[in-house]
Parts: C-alpha cells; sequence; structure tokens
C-alpha cells in the first residue's frame, strides 16, 4: 500500500469585511505619485473630454497635466495675485481661474493666450467654473459675498446674486439645468439660485433651524446630482444631503471625519461620493445607503481631490504644497477608453497629451506568435496517458522513513501556515509517535515547539491541541526547568497566556449566562 500524504485540514474562518469587493475596487488605485509645488494645493480639476487632461491650481499659475505621464504640459502663470480654481471647459479647449485680487481670467489652454477678462469682483475669487450644459457661461463666486453668471463672449455679467452675507467659498451649475445654481458660504447657508428670476429660491441649512438641518459652521463644499433632485453640503466634520424637491429638507447629516471636509467629488455614474478632509482622510461613500464603503490615507490635510471621468485617476492637492495622484488600470472588460480617436477626443485638439504612450503603435503590422505545431496522428490510434507521480512534501518524506523528529522540526519554520504545523502534529498522535518527535531535545531545539504552542494558544482552532501538547512538554522536561533561562520564560508567558485566556472564557460564560436570561424573560413576556 503506497504512502498517504498528510491531510492538511481546513478551518472555517469568520469572513472580513477588511477586503470586500468595494474595497478590493478602491484598493486598485495604488502606487501614488507625489509631486511637490511651491504652496498648498487649492484646486484639482479633470477635463469632461479624452484625454482628461487635469488642471491643478497652487500659487500664482495654473498647470496642465497629462494623465498618461504626470508630466506639466502646460504652465499658466499670467495672474496678479494667488491663483484660484483652474477649471477646464467641456471640450478642452479653455481653462478658465480667478485670484486674489478678484480678476478671472479665460485661456486658451494650447496657446496660454488670454481670451477674456472679467473684472468685477472686488475681493478673491474662490471658485471659477463653466456652466456643464452651456459653454459659454462661466460661474464665479466671491469674499465679496456675491455670485456671477458671465457670458463669456460678451464679458458682461448675466446675472448677479447678492443673498449671501459672508464669503462665498463654493459653487455649483446643475448639470441638468443650466438656470440652477447651489452655493455655499460662511455665512452657514446654502442656497439654490435661479438664473432666469435673479432670486434666490431655497435656503438651507440656516443656523436658526432645528435638528440636522440646523448649521453652525462655515459652508466650505456643495456638490449637485446629475438629477438636480438632491445636493450635498460639508460643514466642519459633517455631510449633509438635501432634498431639494421637498423644499430643501436634510435627510441625512453625516460626521465620519475628525476635521473639517474640504472636498466633494463624485465617481462617473455618481454611485459613489468621495470626501476629502484636513484629517489626512478620504473616505467613499454608497449614496444608496450613505455608509463609509472604503477609506484612504494620505499624509497631510487635503484641501481639494477629483477623480478622473473614466476613473483611472484620483487627485489629491494637500497643505504642506503636494499633489498626490493615485493611478488604477482599467481591466479590458471595462468600458474604458479604447476610442481614443472618437470625435470628442480629436475635438479638443489637445494633441501634446497623446505624446508619451497615449497613441497605439501607428503603422507597425502584427506580428503573429510562433507557436510550437502539435503533431496530428493517427485518429484511430490509443494514446497511453503517463501520469506524473505527485512529488511529496518535506514533512511527508520524512514520516514515510519514520524520522518523526524531524518531520515535527520541517513544520516549525516561520514560513509554515499553522494549519500544516497542527495537521502534522495530529498526525503524530495518530500514529503515537509525539512523544518520540518530541523528545531528547535542547533548549535550541525545544524554542520553537514552546513559540509555536504560546502563539496559537488562545486561537479556538488550535486551542484544545495546544492543550494536548502543552501537558506532554510540561510531563518530559519538569526534570530539566530551571537550566535555561529562555526556556524557563517562555513556559512561564505560557502560563501566564493561559490564566489571561481562562479568566476571559469565565466572563464570557457569565455574559452568556446574562444574556440566555434576558431572552427567556422576553420570549416569556411575548407569550
Amino acid at each position: 500500500m503506497d504512502y498517504q500524504p498528510v491531510v492538511v485540514r481546513k478551518h472555517a474562518r469568520p469572513a472580513t469585511t477588511k477586503h470586500n469587493a468595494e474595497s478590493r475596487y478602491w484598493r486598485q488605485y495604488r502606487h501614488p505619485v507625489f509631486i511637490k509645488e511651491y504652496a498648498p494645493v487649492t484646486s484639482v480639476h479633470f477635463a469632461p473630454s479624452k484625454p482628461h487632461r487635469y488642471a491643478v491650481t497652487a500659487a500664482t499659475r495654473v498647470q496642465i497635466y497629462a494623465p498618461r505621464t504626470q508630466k506639466v504640459t502646460k504652465t499658466i502663470s499670467r495672474f496678479k495675485d494667488v491663483a484660484r480654481s483652474g477649471c477646464i471647459r467641456g471640450d478642452g479647449k479653455l481653462v478658465v481661474a480667478g485670484d486674489d485680487s478678484g480678476l478671472i481670467q479665460v485661456f486658451d489652454i494650447n496657446s496660454r493666450a488670454i481670451l477674456r477678462t472679467l473684472d468685477s469682483h472686488k475681493q478673491p475669487v474662490h471658485v471659477t467654473k463653466f456652466s456643464a450644459l452651456d459653454q459659454t457661461q462661466v460661474l464665479s463666486c466671491s469674499d465679496d459675498t456675491t455670485v456671477k453668471l458671465w457670458d463669456v463672449p460678451s464679458q458682461a455679467a448675466i446675472t448677479t446674486f447678492l443673498d449671501h452675507t459672508d464669503y462665498v467659498r463654493t459653487g455649483h451649475v446643475s448639470t441638468s439645468n443650466p438656470h440652477h445654481i447651489l452655493t455655499g458660504s460662511y455665512d452657514a447657508t446654502v442656497r439654490l439660485f435661479d438664473s432666469r428670476t435673479g432670486e434666490c429660491e431655497m435656503v438651507m441649512g440656516e443656523p436658526s433651524g432645528e435638528g440636522s438641518t440646523r448649521n453652525t459652521h462655515p459652508v466650505e463644499q456643495v456638490l449637485m446630482f446629475p438629477s438636480g433632485t438632491v445636493a450635498l453640503s460639508t460643514a466642519g466634520p459633517i455631510l449633509r444631503v438635501w432634498d431639494l424637491v421637498a423644499g430643501g429638507r436634510c435627510t441625512r447629516a453625516m460626521s465620519n471625519h475628525q476635521k473639517t471636509i474640504t472636498s466633494l467629488a463624485f465617481n462617473s455614474d455618481a454611485s459613489r461620493v468621495l470626501t476629502g478632509g484636513l484629517d489626512q482622510m478620504v473616505k467613499v461613500y454608497d449614496v444608496s445607503t450613505y455608509r463609509v464603503v472604503h477609506t484612504m490615507r494620505y499624509p497631510a490635510p487635503i484641501l481639494c481631490m477629483a477623480i478622473s471621468p473614466d476613473e483611472t485617476h484620483i487627485a489629491a492637492g494637500m497643505s504642506d504644497g503636494t499633489l498626490s495622484v493615485r493611478r488604477r488600470q482599467p481591466k479590458a472588460s471595462e468600458p474604458a477608453a479604447r476610442d481614443l480617436f472618437s470625435a470628442a477626443s480629436l475635438r479638443t485638439g489637445a494633441f501634446e497629451s497623446f505624446l508619451g504612450g497615449a497613441l497605439p503603435a501607428l503603422g507597425q503590422g502584427r506580428v503573429k506568435e510562433k507557436r510550437k505545431s502539435k503533431p496530428i496522428g493517427d485518429v484511430d490510434e490509443l494514446k497511453v496517458e503517463s501520469k506524473r507521480k505527485k512529488r511529496l512534501r518535506e514533512y511527508d518524506r520524512l514520516l514515510k522513513n519514520f524520522k518523526y523528529s524531524a518531520a515535527l522540526d520541517s513544520v516549525l519554520r516561520k514560513n509554515v501556515p499553522p494549519t500544516t504545523a497542527f495537521s502534522l502534529v495530529q498526525e503524530l498522535i495518530h500514529r503515537d509517535g509525539l512523544r518520540t518527535a518530541l523528545a531528547g531535545r535542547d533548549d535550541v531545539l525545544l524554542e520553537p515547539v514552546l513559540r509555536l504552542l504560546l502563539k496559537h494558544v488562545t486561537d479556538p482552532r488550535f486551542g484544545e491541541m495546544v492543550c494536548d501538547v502543552a501537558n506532554v512538554v510540561i510531563e518530559m522536561y519538569t526534570p530539566v526547568l530551571g537550566q535555561s533561562p529562555l526556556i524557563d520564560t517562555l513556559f512561564v508567558r505560557l502560563r501566564k497566556k493561559v490564566a489571561t485566556e481562562i479568566r476571559f472564557q469565565k466572563e464570557l460564560v457569565k455574559a452568556k449566562g446574562a444574556l440566555d436570561m434576558l431572552l427567556a424573560s422576553a420570549a416569556l413576556s411575548v407569550v
């Protein structure tokens, strides 16, 4: 009869939520590239059109980066003061940015020429954004408490909203209705404006409100869902959800950050919302439940953050002047940017971004891979299948030769999983060879045995077997105790750990008894 290898028992492990499907997806954004700027990075914006270049605003310049290479392709530095909120238009041809002097400028992204100058604000302009539906309009929000909607061709303000009473540091034009504008201010309110009437149609988060609708912190960020029916706002460490259809009712208020939330971003289909804060954390929420499904840690407080429309890059700007770009390699099965030469891509005119590996290999023929030709025999030919003998593992070879002590030593190494080690111990007990394997050991050979027992004595998978082996070891080596300080220390640690575990188990039994009594009384009261 052939030797039967040791069967390694598989123990059921409790399911962990650490690496679920959601977590695995967001963990694909790895190998962050850190780019050091001279001042805090205050704004990051990805172009909606391919190849999704992104504008990074820091100090007195706006830099345009190529996503493939993470290299600067254009630098716009024609600002009189600190630049703010560099934003690329939907077609990727223009960039708008404000500065601390109150000036707003529209640039050609390729030539970097100033095309339009919008000079009406008297204090720093922190928000400049193109309207998603009407690309000739620009939204601006300023520290002079005003919000303006501009007509770029005529360089004139279409509407000016004067309802806020403090700095306006965030604003958003609805992607479903170009007339709806959502803004947040340091007066602790979120307001919805209509450019057709020039009036404030809705006020949310007033300090005089009650419960979760009451807001006492400056509003740092606002964001509207693509449907235009729900809005998000951040004030301090709290993220609030507002139902615009129900008149601006607050439906959720979540406080998962420890410090002020400074940035909000949707993924491509708005099924997840990302929040970044001064606590150096980025949290991902599932918008169906508003539960945090993943958390990313950064080395410094986060001031701004954006995710690319194709979900391959997450860029975050930090207070220490660091720009972090995390990249994810999309799978072949995903409907990713497979058509580089679509009409939308070519209309952008951003050909320099294709350099550095973005283009496929043009003009190169496909070389057919060489393969070994398989010999084709007679169809009716009988082929005898040759079976390869399975190689035995080291501990199996030693067991086969009845070298019990050496077999035990082979599974006491660091790279051997405990399931294998205890499966071999079980086999030795079955063969009545455990004492033989443990006999005649000095302090050097006994140390790994004791360390294995010490490590897994509280593991419910192996606890019972550890106790059996420990009894044998204590019985065999009691006469030589006191001769090796190391072995004595390990025995003392094992005793203390067992005593601690016994106390813990007693507490568990007490808690179980109390719960049983409560459940029994509850069941009786129902009857």
